[in-house]
């Protein structure tokens, strides 16, 4: 086993999370190594706010469509059209090719990649954290398969869900609960594409479909994205999506792959383990429950992942990598509670679907969450309509208006 360099920050995992937090890191001057396992992409519906595309520098060219509506699939097919006034819209991406410009631009910043798959978190001898890794394609003096060592003053994980960091290092993070997701990847039929079907997003709201969760359709330009995800063991995924894809009429279309990934349903108790790692991504359970949506929270969870291990670089004080997950909660803790209150009230059975499309007909409804969406706040500044949502909302809860209404 080779003992390559030291570095100041070993980052595994090179998803947006992993990327994001290895060029934060290498802009500001520190040492960074960032292993990723190639040839993996995750099953994605690929929907990027504005707010993403401000904040994180992403250039036009890899947006592939521009969402300018959804549509709502009750289970009684009824479907319920949700609009984005003005100029909003949903950038979609291809994780293939977006994840991979996000490893590149880390490595134009001066982090180090290798294709590689961790193995062990461990220390050195002087105390100083050990990551093993398998080298892929022979990276460096590596034989393919081949383990090397890396030491490191500090230690991001962003490897995903079942993260192999989190359970070495951090084991107070606790289990995270999850759903598996599950999409294929058809080639855009040309009557589709020539359609207004092209800039719609569909979100299906049935149990055929999922138990728990919902079925999309994503229109990705070329491509098209169809998928559906579950907690529930035993429900086939492939059934569901070989049903949405009849519904959809996209039976027939050119399938280009198959993809499936567990997704955290809820934020891991802690991100850190006191003395040197930072989780971050998926790994630190930051996807949003019941809209699924986690590319823009695993960047931001980068960012501030990195900012934490940055601050205790620069004065050895672990306590600065609690900041992360500090930081992120109290932006968005309040958001992942509601989404989760409502995943499981509203998405536990057809009835209660079926009401909850109803209340996606209404235009107060509609505009604070494409506001909500797109920015990444509560919107507080119209308090009125709050109110009318609220008494809306419970009118549905109780029963005292119709699904239809």
């Amino acid at each position: 086993m080779e003992l390559i360099e030291s570095y100041d920050v070993v980052v595994v995992g090179g998803g947006p999370s992993g990327a994001t937090a290895a060029t934060d890191l290498a802009n500001a001057g520190f040492s960074v190594l960032l292993l990723d396992r190639a040839g993996r992409i995750k099953p994605c519906g690929g929907a990027i706010p504005p707010r993403l595309i401000q904040d994180f520098d992403i250039p036009e060219k890899l947006i592939c469509a521009k969402i300018r509506s959804a549509r709502i699939v009750a289970p009684s097919s009824r479907e319920i059209g949700m609009p984005i006034n003005g100029e909003g819209f949903v950038g979609m991406v291809d994780r293939d090719v977006f994840d991979e410009w996000l490893r590149e631009r880390a490595v134009l910043a001066g982090a180090k990649l290798i294709s590689a798959t961790f193995e062990k978190y461990c220390r050195d001898s002087d105390g100083s954290a050990v990551v093993e890794f398998s080298a892929k394609r022979g990276e460096g003096s590596a034989k393919p398969g081949e383990f090397m060592r890396a030491r490191a003053r500090a230690v991001i994980g962003a490897d995903g869900a079942v993260s192999a960091v989190a359970r070495q290092a951090v084991p107070q993070a606790g289990r995270i609960p999850y759903v598996f997701a599950y999409h294929e990847i058809v080639r855009t039929p040309e009557c589709f594409a020539k359609s207004s079907a092209s800039s719609v997003c569909d979100v299906h709201y049935k149990g055929s479909l999922s138990p728990d969760f919902y079925a999309w359709v994503f229109p990705h330009g070329a491509t098209i994205s169809i998928g559906t995800g579950t907690a529930r063991k035993g429900f086939s995924l492939r059934s569901a999506v070989a049903e949405l894809r009849q519904t959809a009429q996209l039976k027939d279309a050119e399938t280009i792959r198959r993809e499936g990934a567990p997704l955290p349903l809820y934020p891991a108790k802690r991100w850190d383990n006191g003395r040197d790692v930072v989780l971050a991504g998926d790994a630190a359970g930051v996807v949003a429950p019941a809209s699924g949506e986690g590319i823009y929270y695993a960047m931001l969870g980068g960012r501030l992942a990195a900012e934490a291990i940055g601050q205790f670089l620069l004065t050895g004080d672990a306590k600065a990598l609690q900041s992360a997950r500090r930081r992120f909660m109290k932006e968005h803790g309040r958001v992942f509670w509601i989404l989760s209150i409502m995943q499981r009230f509203w998405y536990k059975n057809d009835k209660r679907r079926e009401r909850f499309v109803s209340m996606c007909n209404d235009k107060d409804v509609q505009r604070l969450t494409w506001e909500s969406y797109m920015n990444k706040k509560l919107v507080h500044r119209d308090p009125l309509a709050h109110i009318k949502i609220f008494i809306k909302d419970t009118a549905h809860l109780l029963g005292l208006v119709s699904p239809s209404s």
